[in-house]
């Protein structure tokens, strides 16, 4: 077989003849050996690159493009990390944007919306009056239960629990009587298997209690512990929602004056309404008009309650229930509010249930 010709990089002259450049190269070949070995050298290397190249091409291209991948990786990620980097200057522009552009919900809004869904209001219902000789009902003229016990003697609060067929004074119930709806109240669910806070006098004297809850599910309630003291009572819902929330207890401990709170029920049985104001003073005293009980170590406040809010919660702008809404202030016979209200405080509440919460 014939063999395929090397060639090199070396003219060759062919036989018999001598070019021109090739005589000088001649020449000089004789007397300075040093280029004739380097034209030999440069033809033989380029060839061996070649062989290698022709014998691990793949194995070079694979380790080529896997340098490129781990640079191009290296730069994605050096890149990212420049654009993770933000400055001071960055940070207060986009916050001012915010501000600007995106109206924020107030510190009284943020601490109402805590305990809207574990306000409930409550409904007291009393033995339904006889007819009188007209054929009206002698019923009372306001849904206030202050006024409403202040007109029956009888509904003064014995403070006990009630047995069956009892009201809550004890008084026994006839058989078969109606109930009539004599007070509407607010209150606070503090355990999430129904059970609530209340002030005791809206419930003293009471037939039958119900509760509404924030979803509108109504449910009967018993009353399972008083604390007349601190004019508290705790009720247990027969029925709860689904994922019933219970209220953030807060100790009154940490309030000083002109601390911001809210006010959350059913003033007149409006609601829930939310007011707000400031705490004017703490361990206050305050003796109900008919002056045969005095309450003490109050939360005194200047968020508008009126009747109907007896019962609700007061809250700090951390959304924490720090006192149960008791009684307000009026020297005049129109029994609403003019500035100063009072609440118990939650360590006290926290008596009433039988667990100190502090």
């Amino acid at each position: 077989m014939k063999r395929a010709a090397l060639y090199s990089g070396t003219v060759r002259a062919k036989a018999g003849q001598t070019t021109a450049s090739a005589q000088p190269a001649a020449a000089a070949g004789a007397n300075d050996p040093a280029p004739a070995a380097e034209s030999l050298t440069r033809p033989a290397r380029f060839t061996r690159l070649r062989s290698l190249w022709a014998r691990y091409d793949r194995p070079l291209l694979f380790a080529a493009g896997l340098a490129i991948a781990l640079g191009f990786v290296q730069w994605n990620n050096r890149g990212q990390h420049l654009q993770h980097t933000l400055s001071q200057k960055d940070i207060d522009s986009a916050v001012l944007h915010t501000l600007e552009n995106k109206t924020l919900p107030s510190r009284a809004a943020k601490a109402a919306e805590a305990v809207q869904r574990s306000v409930v209001r409550v409904k007291s219902y009393s033995e339904e009056a006889p007819p009188t000789m007209d054929g009206t009902e002698d019923v009372p003229k306001s849904h206030d239960p202050d006024q409403a016990r202040r007109n029956d003697p009888a509904n003064e609060p014995k403070f006990r629990v009630p047995g069956k067929d009892e009201d809550i004074s004890g008084k026994k119930l006839p058989s078969g009587s109606g109930s009539k709806e004599r007070g509407v109240g607010s209150g606070v669910v503090i355990v999430d298997t129904g059970i609530i806070l209340t002030n005791l006098h809206v419930i003293a004297g009471s037939k039958r209690i119900t509760v509404t809850f924030a979803d509108g599910m109504e449910a009967e309630a018993k009353v399972i512990g008083t604390r007349p003291e601190n004019d508290l009572a705790v009720l247990q819902a027969q029925k709860i929602p689904d994922d019933l929330p219970a209220a953030t207890m807060g100790s009154s401990g940490n309030l000083q004056p002109g601390d911001e709170v809210v006010a959350v029920g059913f003033p007149f049985g409006i609601g829930p309404s939310v007011s707000a104001g400031v705490v004017s003073g703490l361990g206050r005293e305050f003796r109900s008009p008919e002056g045969q009980r005095v309450l003490t170590g109050l939360i005194q406040f200047d968020a508008a309650a009126n009747p109907g809010n007896s019962g609700g919660p007061l809250v700090n702008m951390s959304g924490e229930v720090v006192g149960i809404v008791t009684a307000i202030l009026n020297p005049t016979e129109a029994r609403t509010f003019i500035g100063i209200g009072f609440a118990t405080t939650m360590e006290s509440a926290g008596g009433a249930v039988g667990i100190p919460p502090f």
